[in-house]
């Protein structure tokens, strides 16, 4: 595990189209979804630390984000060859397990998250309903072994701004967790920066 920073893609970026599948076959195209609030990307897997640690909450908080119409999808970037536990198997399991309200899929060739710049798990993207970056940065600061209490603060903030109508402030703190999984090969230019 190598500790990274989200690479802070800039505010005002517009969301990257993709079309990826989840591990049931199911299809997200994003260019065909109708944004009625805004769109909430999230790079996460099933090992990372970082993401165990907060994902009870984080998925509670995605309900009620979805309930306030944000459309969310959450993506696997690594390379499950290397690391097992993110395999598609093992991610269908973990949907069922923590009752994923939201598409959790797989980015095989990892195209998706070089086109966001995403760096860690989890990394964290909020789009207007315009698909425009409002928001990138941290769930809140709680890390594994801290004390700090989880409660998504920081992007729940920034969901509530945005629905109303207010400018989401520009210093955001970066998500913070393990490195994405490159293949062999496949590192990006922005990886190891």
């Amino acid at each position: 595990m190598v500790l990274t920073p989200s690479t802070m893609l800039d505010l005002g970026t517009k969301a990257p189209n993709f079309t990826l599948a989840d591990p049931h076959g199911t299809t997200f195209d994003l260019s065909a979804q109708t944004m009625d609030k805004g769109l909430l990307v999230i790079f996460m897997c099933n090992h990372c630390p970082y993401v165990i640690h907060i994902r009870e909450k984080l998925v509670q908080r995605i309900r009620e984000y979805q309930d306030q119409g944000i459309t969310v999808v959450a993506i696997n970037s690594n390379d499950y060859t290397t690391h097992p536990d993110d395999s598609p198997e093992r991610m269908a399991q973990d949907m069922k397990e923590f009752g994923y309200s939201f598409p959790y899929l797989v980015d095989d060739d990892q195209a998706v998250a070089k086109s966001y710049e995403a760096a860690c798990t989890p990394d964290i993207y909020l789009f207007d309903k315009d698909k425009k970056l409002v928001y990138r940065g941290q769930f809140d600061s709680a890390r594994p072994g801290s004390t700090t209490p989880i409660t998504g603060e920081d992007l729940t903030a920034a969901v509530s701004q945005m629905l109303e109508g207010k400018e989401i402030g520009t210093v955001q703190q970066p998500s913070m967790g393990c490195n994405i999984k490159w293949k062999a090969g496949n590192e990006p230019s922005y990886f190891g920066t």
